[in-house]
């Protein structure tokens, strides 16, 4: 089956990786013959108020989630929130969640400034762990929560 599109933006922390990241990649993988996967760099991290695992250490858990898609790919460590995304000519459509959607909207704003098409936007529904909450790395930092969403 022919992709929708040609190369699909998508970007986060990826720190404690869990079923809501996964969603997210899939959504990429799925809908693109090319993922452009942005990474929140070290330095880029180190402005959030908790420990970030190291990058290169994230970079490898990601790569272990996506290997199965036999996919084209390309990860990139970003300094903000942006990323290439505002600047990449190739790509066609940005995969967010609900929670980063603003980041997106941002992004076409940028990208029709500089003469460049606004990406597709395509927009996550939240994976829900089983209190009924969103899994998030925050809730499995707590302890909250584990990466599938399950209650600790």
């Amino acid at each position: 089956m022919k992709a929708k599109y040609r190369k699909i933006a998508v970007g986060g922390t990826f720190d404690k990786l869990h079923k809501g990241h996964e969603a997210l990649l899939d959504a990429a993988f799925t809908m693109a013959d090319e993922v452009l996967i942005g990474i929140t760099s070290d330095d880029f991290a180190s402005m959030k108020n908790h420990v970030i695992e190291p990058c290169e250490v994230r970079i490898t858990k990601l790569k272990s989630i996506i290997k199965p898609y036999n996919k084209k790919y390309i990860i990139k460590k970003i300094m903000d929130s942006n990323g290439t995304a505002d600047t990449d000519k190739n790509l066609d459509a940005i995969v967010v969640s609900k929670e980063t959607e603003k980041s997106a909207i941002e992004i076409n704003k940028i990208r029709c400034e500089n003469g460049l098409n606004p990406l597709d936007i395509i927009i996550i529904e939240w994976i829900l762990a089983d209190d009924g909450v969103p899994i998030s790395s925050t809730r499995i930092r707590k302890g909250e929560i584990d990466q599938k969403g399950t209650l600790l």
